[in-house]
């Protein structure tokens, strides 16, 4: 078994549905090497599924195509077959656009969720200034969204999803229920990671209705129906549609380690763990 130390320091498809056994699909906010600065959690995101890998499983491994990324540097390029869908979030409609780069090193590719307004033109999830951008709830929809919509389009059908970073924090509703009913995800198992990155303002009171399509029913938001919806509140609507829940980083909302607990959630703290017990919790959930 391969382990890291510290902080954990494709296949081909027709017209079918392929089998989801021991297939993760990553839905990770930020991701080593395309940052200037290499955080714990950057760092994870990049060698769990490269451990993986080495370990039999098949991933998928996708993040926001944020502005400071250098498509030169990281040779990104565009994916025109997977492009090209437009996504309706309050009645605007948002280009989809996908671009892939490979890590060499780890023989890692990545999937870029893409549009030139909301993602091309700024940087991270603040701007130069430190403050964080207005459309931050749309970036989520959108980023959420296109993620699945992708994976639907690849024919895919992950056993696992790992959400890191709460700009992925509405897959799990979207999984359960917009998706649910698919092939794609009928049988996928989503587990939500807890880290020290969290948002400071608060999206608007009409969240919950931007992120309603097909297969999501008011019941299903009522948490923040109406609300202004800070971070807590967000990750709270991720933990009630999530398998499991792990602690990524020693530092974390213990709030939220309480809520999942709560709700009979699968908890496991995984801060500094070694890789071994990442390919643990990812086996027990399959078998279930």
């Amino acid at each position: 078994m391969r382990k890291v130390t510290k902080f954990v320091s494709a296949a081909k498809t027709g017209g079918y549905v392929m089998k989801s056994a021991n297939r993760i699909l990553f839905v990770s906010q930020e991701i080593s090497p395309f940052f200037e600065e290499q955080t714990p959690v950057r760092l994870l995101n990049r060698v769990l599924p490269e451990i993986c890998q080495g370990n039999g499983f098949e991933t998928r491994t996708f993040m926001p195509k944020f502005g400071e990324i250098n498509e030169r540097r990281h040779q990104l390029h565009d994916v025109i077959r997977l492009s090209g869908m437009n996504m309706s979030i309050d009645d605007v409609d948002h280009p989809l656009l996908i671009k892939v780069a490979s890590i060499q090193s780890a023989r890692l590719q990545v999937y870029f969720i893409d549009n030139e307004d909301l993602f091309q033109r700024r940087r991270g999830v603040r701007d130069a200034f430190g403050v964080e951008y207005s459309d931050n709830d749309v970036r989520t929809i959108f980023f959420s969204r296109g993620v699945l919509e992708t994976i639907e389009k690849l024919r895919w059908a992950p056993g696992i999803i790992q959400c890191s970073g709460w700009m992925s924090a509405l897959v799990p509703l979207y999984v359960k229920r917009a998706f649910g009913g698919t092939p794609f995800f009928a049988d996928s198992k989503v587990i939500v990671a807890l880290d020290d990155n969290p948002y400071e303002s608060t999206f608007g009171s009409r969240f919950s209705d931007k992120l309603v399509i097909d297969g999501i029913m008011g019941n299903d938001v009522r948490s923040i129906a109406g609300l202004p919806v800070g971070y807590e509140e967000l990750m709270r609507l991720a933990i009630d549609y999530a398998d499991a829940v792990i602690i990524n980083t020693p530092q974390h909302n213990t709030r939220l380690v309480n809520y999942a607990q709560n709700r009979g959630k699968l908890v496991r703290d995984l801060a500094g763990a070694e890789a071994d017990k990442y390919i643990a919790l990812y086996n027990e959930l399959l078998e279930k």
